[in-house]
């Protein structure tokens, strides 16, 4: 008896869940059959890409010369398959017109994009290999490539994020964002896909950077934990939303270095060799070669009328 009131009570609730105008505002409506992205796939696709990109160091296989191109073969196949699936679902997500969707066609355009995609690889591995440099270089404990592969979490979210800009180039909706923001979930660091990033970039530590989606950063540019690359202020139209696309963020030149806690706001230009110091806020642009940091403030303790 018991267990029936429970069922029927449960029922209740499935009832009250399915009742589309409890969601309806706010959820995707899509048509019977169209697949949707899977966060738990694209997973799948984050760990083959990594593993492509870096054999051996993301895999549970042991690889050596005879064996690395059967790998990179298969796991190759598994990308085209899962990600050309997850690309036709971010097309089919994209699609205002329900009605003019035609799937032969858009499954054709995924498997194109995916195709180009994965030619892209060689020179996504070819600009991660300068990241993974810049990392060992620029850290002192750093004992071997292998080691800030296999450890350091910038290079873990650099890499997502430079799968995710590739897609962005090739016209890929919402499944780049959902790779980028689970390497946020991942390591802390948000990096927008969106945003441009050159040759030899690198993030000490990484917890709480955020990099905004119009940012520019050049080559050999280094952050610190906390960095803040954000946007000052978000102009709205008549009707008081927000206008989207206009180039809001820093623009980062070659060699700059930004120590941990930095904010720095706005469509602003740090120049050439810049160095901003931490915990500092930077809202207008600065020339080339400049140094930024707090002012020391030497302050007067006193205690019942006598200094200390």
């Amino acid at each position: 008896m018991d267990q029936l009131r429970y069922t029927q009570r449960l029922g209740g609730v499935v009832e009250e869940l399915s009742s589309f105008d409890s969601f309806s505002s706010v959820c995707h409506s899509h048509m019977a059959g169209e697949p949707m992205p899977s966060v738990r796939r694209l997973q799948e696709v984050v760990d083959i890409t990594r593993d492509v990109l870096f054999p051996g160091y993301f895999g549970d296989t042991s690889l050596n010369f005879t064996t690395v191109k059967y790998h990179l073969g298969v796991n190759t196949e598994k990308l085209f398959d899962i990600l050309s699936e997850q690309i036709l679902a971010g097309l089919c997500f994209a699609c205002e017109n329900k009605k003019d969707l035609e799937m032969p066609l858009m499954r054709s355009k995924a498997q194109e994009i995916t195709t180009q995609f994965i030619e892209t690889l060689p020179s996504i591995r070819a600009v991660l290999v300068t990241d993974v440099k810049a990392a060992y270089y620029g850290d002192p404990a750093a004992q071997s490539y292998g080691e800030v592969i296999f450890c350091y979490p910038a290079i873990r979210a650099i890499t997502n994020y430079r799968i995710a800009h590739a897609l962005v180039g090739l016209g890929v909706p919402l499944i780049p964002r959902i790779i980028s923001e689970m390497a946020h979930s991942e390591t802390g660091i948000d990096i927008h896909p969106n945003a441009q990033i050159g040759e030899y970039f690198t993030i000490d530590h990484g917890t709480g950077v955020v990099i905004g989606a119009t940012a520019i950063i050049g080559k050999n540019v280094k952050l610190f934990q906390g960095v803040t690359l954000g946007a000052k202020s978000f102009p709205v139209d008549e009707n008081g939303n927000p206008i989207k696309g206009i180039p809001r963020h820093p623009i980062l030149e070659d060699n700059v270095i930004i120590y941990s806690n930095a904010t720095i706001l706005g469509r602003i230009t740090l120049g050439e060799g810049s160095v901003v110091g931490g915990n500092v806020w930077v809202t207008n642009s600065i020339p080339p070669g400049s140094r930024i940091v707090q002012t020391r403030v030497k302050e007067n303790l006193y205690l019942d009328g006598g200094g200390i």
